[in-house]
């Protein structure tokens, strides 16, 4: 169909979604749940990467994202999932009350679950929100693309937004040589969102300060490299299993995206990093990411709205960009649905930007401070800080700061 027939067959959608992601997925879940009419558009043909799997793919789920999941009958079937081809260790849900041993980490600084005092939480509901839950980025997509697509979702793959028009009633989505007709567009499509850029909307924040680098590959002389996670005085590394690494490197952010991966830098930013004289003699997956930390000043423009990363970017120090992202699709998922059945006013919606861009704000200085301590020449404040973590006191503020316990406002805006 091109533009023109779509033109003389105008179909309406409720609403469109930018980005078949954890985020346009969940949303459009939310949407279809309230019998919206809703349609995904994802650029991607194919939804798999060896970077959504085991050991890179691996995503924390935390306490509001585990409700949010339990309250929709979804956390059964991520919890269930099969163990991945190329190994990784998945973490699955623990009661805090019961768990011992590491308990999360804030700069590669671990704490204990001996340490944290729960009973702090007193506005909390005992339930599955006391577990944390490890699963892989690819299934929680399957499981999700599966219940969307039993809802009725229209998912349309190979089809990303090129551009958007706003009027007082709809929006009109370009898409390739199609154009698609909604009453709301919300962009869920990723730290370089077309849709935030077309929507005109501001985005601030602070430039990287590092290079990071996941990898997979083959060392001459694996028992060079320790298994664990180090912080050294020229940045940082991790190994979960041998070859599958991640790699800081304060360059100020100037390999990002900028030149291809090759072997030979791989290893001498290994070299650099871990102070070990390794040899790369093979790479199979690598990909670069930065600490650039941005925020939409706003996230809606009249009829587009934002959630997810195409809201707010940051490092993945913590694990905290997929919750931040369904925090966002459960916040704004009601209150859309409120808004176009005329269940609710139109200005509800701008209640959706005072709710969660202060959580988004916390999350972006919470991932600044972790490299703040990772720079090099920071041991002694290292050292503090993992003193802190070893008390009562320190240990419960980092688990309820990691795992959205911890109060911004009120208990319903977070």
């Amino acid at each position: 169909m091109n533009a023109s027939a779509a033109q003389d067959c105008k179909v309406t959608y409720d609403v469109i979604i930018a980005g078949a992601g954890p985020v346009g997925l969940f949303l459009a879940c939310e949407l279809r749940r309230a019998k919206l009419g809703v349609m995904v558009l994802e650029q991607l043909d194919d939804p798999h990467t060896p970077l959504k799997r085991l050991p890179f793919g691996l995503r924390g789920l935390w306490g509001p994202s585990i409700e949010a999941f339990y309250r929709r009958g979804l956390l059964a079937a991520l919890a269930e999932q099969p163990r991945a081809s190329g190994g990784g260790r998945l973490r699955h849900r623990r009661s805090i009350a019961d768990a011992s041993g590491p308990a999360g980490h804030f700069a590669s600084i671990q704490f204990d679950f001996a340490n944290i005092d729960s009973s702090r939480w007193t506005y909390r509901i005992p339930g599955p929100a006391d577990a944390q839950l490890g699963c892989e980025l690819d299934h929680i997509e399957q499981v999700l693309t599966g219940r969307a697509l039993s809802l009725g979702v229209e998912i349309r793959r190979s089809q990303g937004v090129d551009g958007l028009e706003q009027s007082e009633d709809e929006v009109v989505v370009h898409a390739g040589d199609q154009r698609f007709f909604a009453r709301y567009l919300v962009g869920c499509d990723g730290g370089r969102s077309t849709v935030r850029k077309q929507g005109g909307f501001e985005f601030v924040g602070t430039e990287p300060e590092f290079t990071g680098y996941s990898v997979h590959v083959d060392l001459a002389d694996p028992s060079m490299l320790p298994l664990g996670a180090y912080i050294t005085e020229s940045g940082r590394f991790q190994q979960w299993q041998p070859g599958f690494i991640s790699t800081i490197d304060f360059d100020g952010g100037s390999f990002h995206r900028t030149q291809s991966i090759t072997p030979e830098h791989v290893q001498a930013i290994l070299r650099r990093v871990s102070g070990k004289k390794v040899t790369v003699i093979g790479l199979h997956a690598a990909t670069t990411w930065t600490d650039r930390a941005m925020q939409a000043t706003a996230y809606r423009r009249r009829r587009v709205l934002l959630a997810g990363d195409a809201a707010h970017i940051h490092s993945p120090l913590g694990g905290q960009g997929l919750n931040l992202g369904i925090g966002d699709a459960m916040n704004l998922g009601w209150k859309l649905a409120a808004t176009i059945r005329g269940d609710a006013p139109d200005d509800l919606l701008d209640s959706y930007t005072a709710e969660r861009h202060p959580i988004g704000e916390r999350i972006l200085d919470w991932t600044r401070a972790q490299v703040a301590l990772m720079r090099p020449r920071s041991s002694a404040l290292q050292a503090i800080v993992a003193d802190l973590m070893e008390t009562r006191d320190g240990a419960t503020y980092f688990a309820e700061r990691l795992w959205g316990f911890r109060m911004v406002t009120s208990p319903a805006a977070v």
